[in-house]
């Protein structure tokens, strides 16, 4: 009786280790665990008064704004929403969304997909919902929705060129540093660029930096990506990224993280915006303006003229709490590059090198920074920069109704970027 008593102990004993030591469902590619999965999206997706399905594909959940992503920071707890800025840069909502002056260009405004389906309701702001087939796209759920920490165009960096090239990301943009700037604003031409890998992405943003770049950078960027691996399709989409710490572990892109603090119920980030620029057609531009609040200090956000979309709450930062050192207006791509040594075929803008000019080659136009009078200027000694101007280049103008611009961009792999 005691000898089988012992088998007893020992076999319940086996089957509770087992159970112990055998991990959860594994899914995907990357082996996540279902559970860990459902945790995160959980976390990310909050309860929605209401649902829209998007003809894109995408599905917008309108979520409280008491209750969205922001919130679970653990320096925003008791915060108290801003519905509006204290003050803004621009007195009057008047510029088109559309580039004048050519025969080519539309009067429509863009727009995002979605509200072809619905809209949401007061007191709610709308969120692209996260999927799984999202997370199983990621490196590590942890780093879902995060940047590399070697994606920051460094113009005067003491390491040689050839070594930031190495870091996969490449840029072609406009600078202007060594001040103190308060915001910074632009219409930035949208294109499709083409993607040639998954884990690649091409993008145009406005950066507003301050810090250090090795370790301590404060940014904060907007603007549109094409970026498969994070929204699993090839859509040109709105995008905000930030970051207080070089990008090694605080910050996100969109509401995919908490931090940035939205109050606008019509602009989802992250979904798509239509409609998009053609080669020697119709061009299309967003406006994107980010500044800072002079009373309250926050950072704010606005897309086109009329939509104030929310703001990075100041206590985010710690170079930025006072103000900019740095601002970079451009293009950035991830070149993967093959086991044979080729140069990714990912475009940057509209593919097309920046001496093409327009209705061929992606531009930013009125590009200005907002100054301590919390007034827009046209930037001084503005620079250009370009990691392999091979690939992609930039060629800057000034004058007439477009202010200071520049146009940019190319189509990666060529007979001279090989």
């Amino acid at each position: 009786m005691a000898a089988n008593l012992t088998k007893v102990s020992f076999f319940l004993a086996l089957v509770m280790t087992v159970e112990i030591l055998t991990p959860s469902v594994v899914s995907g590619d990357n082996g996540f665990s279902d559970l860990k999965i459902r945790t995160h999206l959980k976390r990310l997706n909050k309860p929605a008064l209401k649902s829209i399905k998007s003809p894109d594909g995408d599905v917008i959940d309108c979520v409280p704004i008491t209750n969205q992503p922001a919130f679970s920071h653990p320096l925003l707890i008791n915060h108290t929403v801003q519905m509006m800025p204290s003050l803004n840069p621009e007195s009057v909502f008047s510029a088109s969304k559309v580039s004048s002056n050519n025969k080519n260009q539309k009067s429509n405004d863009l727009t995002q997909l979605w509200h072809v389906n619905g809209k949401c309701p007061q007191n709610t702001i709308p969120i692209r919902r996260t999927r799984k087939q999202d997370l199983y796209r990621a490196s590590s759920i942890e780093n879902y929705g995060m940047k590399n920490k070697k994606s920051i165009p460094k113009p005067k960096s003491s390491e040689p060129p050839n070594v930031l090239t190495q870091n996969g990301h490449q840029h072609a943009i406009m600078y202007v540093e060594d001040g103190a700037f308060y915001g910074a604003k632009a219409k930035i031409n949208v294109w499709k660029p083409n993607v040639e890998m998954p884990n690649e992405f091409s993008l145009a943003q406005i950066w507003v930096l301050g810090g250090n770049f090795n370790s301590d950078l404060n940014s904060i960027e907007a603007g549109w990506q094409v970026s498969p691996q994070l929204y699993g399709d090839n859509r040109t989409r709105l995008f905000t990224y930030w970051t207080s710490d070089a990008y090694q572990g605080t910050g996100c892109y969109n509401l995919l993280c908490s931090g940035f603090v939205q109050i606008n119920r019509e602009i989802a980030m992250g979904a798509s915006i239509s409609p998009l620029s053609n080669y020697g057609s119709s061009q299309y531009d967003i406006t994107i303006l980010i500044w800072k609040d002079p009373k309250e200090g926050h950072w704010w956000l606005q897309f086109g003229e009329k939509y104030i979309i929310g703001y990075w709450p100041a206590s985010l930062f710690s170079y930025l709490s006072e103000s900019a050192s740095m601002i970079e207006w451009g293009g950035e791509v991830v070149n993967s590059q093959s086991e044979e040594g080729q140069h990714t075929t990912t475009q940057m803008g509209s593919g097309r090198f920046a001496e093409e000019g327009w209705g061929k080659s992606s531009y930013f136009k009125n590009v200005q920074v907002v100054d301590g009078s919390n007034e827009l200027r046209n930037p001084e000694n503005l620079q250009v920069f370009t990691d392999q101007g091979n690939c992609y280049n930039v060629k800057g103008g000034n004058g007439g109704s477009w202010g200071s611009y520049f146009y940019y961009g190319g189509p990666g792999r060529n007979p001279n970027c090989p």
